[in-house]
């Protein structure tokens, strides 16, 4: 007997392995709840219309009704009066061809207009999967099931929202587009239980059972696929891929039971081993586990000797005046905290100059030194110069006098806005040896230190995580963070490897400064050990 192979569902949806991520703010995100909105009101304004029209039409019927009542009941006697003749002729040819251009009259234009006009900022086919991954990257990152998410249950959340079956389906379907099997089961899984509950759907539970057996096999689970496609065929008995599926696995589980040899047991290996997909990051498993909260490695002794102090900014006139909160966050690379040390005023000024300016954030390639995107860093950015705003410039002059460093040779200062999944997967600031050319265009040296402000407070996730050493930072907002990414000898500090966690809940808006070594010659002297 011939045996065909399962049959992947490619007659459904074609495996795309473009990779498309979600790159938009929630201040982009916000636009386009406001142009929902407008549509919302030019649909009603339409409803309004045709509602009006439909009595209009209404009045009609009700005219003509009482009119061929009166005349059915004695037509010779009603067409004996001249005015009754002279007026049906006049309903016939005249009335009943206004009627017709009432009916034919489209109220539509104006609602099918402005959504023309509106179109083309709504997303794309690449943002809505972009938005899958994006939730299916914090499901992973915050170990959450598809259960807690499907029914809205985040911490911190103040508008719940959940999942209909038909989105489950979608965020499978997506995994499913990008052979990602492990999270394809995860949802089909959800979605088939929602729809097993009463949940009321279009949604085909064939097909949900046909991407869920699919995806079970590839993971290697025979038997569960074998159960799903049977209970397939229950639903649907003349389903020719489920048929050949089942006759397939039963041909599969016969040869491994009778286990007749180890070439045929090694051929009907699934393609794929259960389990998430693996990536490019090695430590994905430290870095997700610090963006919970766990793994962090300060010790008892070792926090004995952090302190909170009032610093004066090196001694500089307005902070021996007003010396400014500062706080050991870490030790080794010795991180600081600075307290209320931007207003509120002067966030939203921040913010009102680079909202219309964010774009799509870059990294610095280690190669060319050219800024460009990577998949790794989802957020969008603006650059401000101090020259624009004295705001800016104010902020530049502040973070001089607190490190005590030339910023007159640092990069602008960079705001980002991190939405839905919003994250910088572990990296490092400054340029390593097998990358000298990393910062070449700017002509000013190696990033020697990090300055980041946190410009809101977050509900949950969005913390700043260093793997190499198990440090994690929360965001607060008014608050900024320093460190510096080279020993005094110039050498880079490895332990400054440091992630941006996917935002779980809210938004989260943060702005940095890239302070170069040019400059600091004699306000951070060399040392002769590499390592100081």
């Amino acid at each position: 007997m011939k045996i065909l192979k399962v049959l992947p569902l490619l007659v459904l949806f074609s495996s795309c392995q473009a990779r498309t991520d979600f790159f938009t703010s929630i201040g982009h995100m916000t636009d386009l709840l406001n142009t929902e909105k407008d549509l919302l009101t030019s649909l009603k304004d339409y409803i309004k219309a045709e509602e009006l029209k439909l009595e209009q039409i209404k009045k009609w019927a009700e005219k003509f009704d009482s009119l061929s009542e009166t005349a059915t009941k004695d037509p010779e006697g009603f067409l004996g009066h001249p005015v009754n003749a002279f007026k049906l002729m006049k309903r016939l040819n005249t009335e009943w061809q206004d009627l017709e251009n009432l009916v034919l009259k489209d109220m539509s234009d104006g609602f099918i207009s402005n959504l023309t006009l509106q179109r083309q900022y709504f997303p794309n086919d690449e943002d809505q999967t972009g938005a899958a991954r994006a939730l299916i990257r914090l499901q992973d990152t915050y170990n959450l099931d598809t259960e807690t998410i499907s029914r809205g249950n985040l911490p911190g959340v103040n508008n719940k929202a959940t999942l209909t079956a038909e989105d489950c389906f979608e965020l499978g379907k997506i995994s499913y587009t990008e052979a990602d099997y492990y999270h394809t089961e995860l949802w089909m899984e959800q979605a088939l239980r929602q729809l097993d509950s009463g949940e009321v759907s279009s949604l085909d539970k064939v097909l949900v059972l046909d991407y869920l057996s699919y995806a079970v096999y590839q993971q290697g689970d025979l038997e569960k696929a074998l159960m799903l496609t049977k209970r397939l065929l229950e639903l649907d008995p003349e389903h020719q891929r489920g048929n050949g599926n089942l006759k397939y696995f039963e041909y599969i589980m016969t040869k491994e039971a009778n286990k007749s040899s180890s070439s045929d047991s090694e051929a009907v290996q699934p393609k794929t081993k259960k389990g998430r997909p693996k990536d490019h990051l090695p430590e994905r498993q430290k870095y997700e586990m610090l963006c919970r909260g766990e793994g962090v490695k300060m010790t008892p002794r070792r926090q004995k000797k952090l302190f909170c102090r009032y610093h004066d900014g090196n001694k500089s006139p307005v902070f021996i005046l007003s010396p400014t909160k500062q706080e050991d966050e870490w030790d080794k690379p010795r991180i600081v905290r600075y307290h209320d040390i931007i207003s509120d005023d002067e966030i939203e000024k921040v913010k009102q100059i680079a909202k219309p300016r964010l774009r799509r954030a870059t990294i610095s390639n280690p190669i060319t030194g050219v800024l460009e995107t990577a998949q790794y860093r989802i957020s969008k950015s603006a650059w401000l110069s101090g020259y624009e705003d004295p705001v800016i410039a104010r902020i530049n002059q502040r973070i001089q006098e607190l490190t005590g460093l030339d910023v007159s040779t640092a990069e602008e200062l960079q705001v980002a806005n991190y939405g839905v999944g919003g994250q910088y997967e572990p990296h490092f600031d400054f340029g390593r040896k097998d990358e000298p050319d990393a910062f070449k265009e700017l002509g000013t040296g190696n990033r020697i230190a990090t300055w980041l402000f946190y410009m809101s407070d977050v509900p949950a996730g969005g913390a700043t995580v260093f793997p190499e050493v198990g440090a994690a930072v929360y965001p607060k907002k008014g608050t900024a963070v320093f460190w510096y990414n080279l020993f005094e000898s110039g050498e880079g500090d490895y332990s400054t490897r440091h992630a941006a966690c996917p935002v779980l809940v809210g938004s989260k808006w943060v702005s940095n400064k890239w302070i170069h070594e040019r400059g600091q010659e004699f306000r951070r002297p060399c040392k002769l050990s590499e390592l100081e």
